[in-house]
């Protein structure tokens, strides 16, 4: 397929040294690594800080590194299938050429050396972008995705492309065109979706961060099930040029990392005004790891009189009740915190999930339409130009991607536009302003990131209804354009050694610095939980 892996080579493990810092400290301290069972009290730390602490201080090359991502990424992916194409090659040419900057004392950008997975429905000019897609197999784009350049400008090294449902459009990978990724905590489970491929290959340590999109909860719900940090920023934040669109109004890209603090490092990497995107925001960049400090200095109530609100319709109907139990935990470690946590009702909440579906779908069915064989991807053999777009299509076209197509042609025909599309519209307008009034009363709310934690493959495969009543805690974070953060905070029974499951923090428009700050200081007390894979610790070709 589009795997470019060479067959596994064992290398000696290496160790690297963990840091806990703030990003904006030029020192970093030493810690032991830390051990290997999963209750380890040992908090995330910042990946992004402890490989540029390893590369300045000449502790290993960046080939060194780059040899041993690549190691563990031959060793586990014949399991996961995180990745539909890896850079090898790419990764070992820019990791020399990083050596030699550091021999000749050039300056370091703030991602040298940090190895990054890129969801394959963002673009890249050395690389397939195929959007999970059969329909554009072996497409090769001529440009990069503005944030696929920002990163590249300020050192970071593309690993390769992730895999995901097609075009965006799924909940668990197993919509993607090529192959289906495993969970990393159980392999018999999804990772989510529809940027399953990029949150198993961070939960997995494949790579240190990654890029992901977010239409509905496609970054948030797989950081929920495979245990790690996930972002979706508010939209307009980070352009969208070079994200292969699915729902224009709704698509964002977001951000995945083991730690609130790398994941805030690669969200100011990439965020900013592009002409590129008219949805753009011409707002200024914050620096966003301004209050992402090492708990060692705070208060024994560092969020001494934060207001959270906790959302009830969350927190019943359909939402597993092991899950309720470890939010509910979540919100008396806020409250030890020194949070004040209300319950919070949004009436309308409910009506976020038929609403996404229908303009999520509508905007698909004219999203997608350039997709006919002739100007993109793979082109079928016919007679006449009409079947030639129809019978490439339906060849290059999975069954998912073409139910939302004709759905959202449904709902904009005439006749049926003002009864489903506009009708969508004025409920996304009775969320935003239920929203704006919750959190005018509160500084941040909180929810589980899903009904469930990660469930087996094949299980609701066949049940799409099933599958997006999944979505029903994330949607509406969409369709009012917030920022959310998902960070781990517990665990329920499953797997080997139980299930992650994830805490969403949902701030006001613009105030993601909000929601990392209470995300990091959460993270950073949070006793009792170690988020790395047990079936991974041991056999990786290094330990974080």
């Amino acid at each position: 397929m589009l795997s470019t892996i060479q067959p596994t080579r064992f290398l000696p493990l290496r160790t690297l040294t963990t840091v806990t810092a703030s990003a904006s400290s030029s020192s970093v301290a030493d810690h032991s690594p830390p051990t290997s069972t999963a209750t380890s009290p040992c908090p995330p730390s910042s990946q992004i800080l402890s490989l540029r602490h390893s590369l300045i201080s000449r502790q290993f090359t960046a080939v060194q590194l780059a040899e041993s991502f690549l190691d563990r990424v031959r060793l586990t992916e014949p399991v996961l299938r995180s990745f539909l194409h890896v850079a090898e090659s790419h990764v070992l040419e820019e990791a020399r050429l990083l050596d030699r900057r550091i021999e000749n004392g050039e300056s370091l950008g703030p991602l040298a050396g940090v190895f990054v997975g890129v969801k394959d429905n963002i673009c890249t000019a050395d690389m397939p972008s195929t959007g999970g897609s059969r329909i554009l197999e072996g497409y090769r784009v001529a440009y990069d995705a503005t944030a696929v350049r920002k990163i590249r400008e300020l050192g970071g090294i593309v690993v390769g492309k992730t895999n995901l449902d097609e075009f965006g459009m799924g909940s668990t990978t197993e919509g993607s065109g090529y192959q289906v990724t495993a969970n990393p905590w159980d392999v018999s489970r999804v990772p989510g979706g529809s940027s399953g491929g990029s949150a198993a290959a961070v939960s997995a340590r494949q790579c240190v961060v990654a890029l992901g999109s977010d239409t509905g909860g496609s970054v948030r719900q797989p950081a929920s099930f495979c245990g790690v940090v996930g972002l979706k920023p508010t939209y307009g934040r980070v352009s969208r040029y070079g994200l292969m669109a699915y729902a224009s109004s709704l698509d964002v890209i977001g951000c995945f990392g083991s730690s609130v603090l790398d994941t805030a490092i690669l969200l100011g990497a990439i965020s900013g005004f592009d002409r590129l995107d008219a949805t753009s925001s011409k707002r200024g960049v914050p620096d966003f790891t301004s209050e992402l400090n090492p708990v060692s200095i705070l208060g024994a109530k560092p969020l001494e009189g934060l207001r959270v609100g906790i959302i009830r319709e969350t927190l019943d109907g359909g939402v597993d009740p092991a899950v309720v139990g470890v939010i509910k935990s979540a919100a008396s470690h806020l409250e030890d915190l020194g949070c004040i946590v209300n319950e919070v009702s949004l009436p309308s909440f409910a009506l976020g999930l038929p609403a996404y579906y229908i303009l999520a779908s509508s905007e698909s069915s004219s999203n997608l339409s350039r997709y006919d064989g002739v100007r993109y991807g793979s082109q079928a053999i016919a007679d006449d130009l009409n079947a030639l777009y129809g019978d490439s299509r339906a060849k290059g076209l999975g069954s998912e991607v073409k139910m939302r197509i004709l759905m959202g042609t449904y709902a904009l025909s005439a006749g049926y536009y003002d009864a489903y599309y506009k009708r969508a519209q004025q409920v996304r307008t009775i969320i935003q302003k239920s929203f704006k009034a919750a959190l005018d009363e509160n500084d941040i709310l909180i929810s589980p990131a899903t009904p469930s934690a990660a469930y087996k493959i094949g299980e609701k495969k066949n049940d799409p209804l099933a599958m997006y009543a999944g979505d029903v805690t994330t949607v509406n974070v969409n369709l009012a354009g917030l920022p959310a953060l998902v960070v781990p905070s517990g665990f329920v029974d499953g797997g080997s050694s139980g299930l992650p499951v994830g805490l969403q923090m949902i701030g006001a428009a613009f105030d993601e610095e909000k929601i990392l700050k209470v995300g990091h200081i959460f993270e950073q007390t949070l006793e009792g939980c170690r988020f790395v894979p047990p079936v991974f610790r041991d056999e990786v070709a290094f330990q974080w």
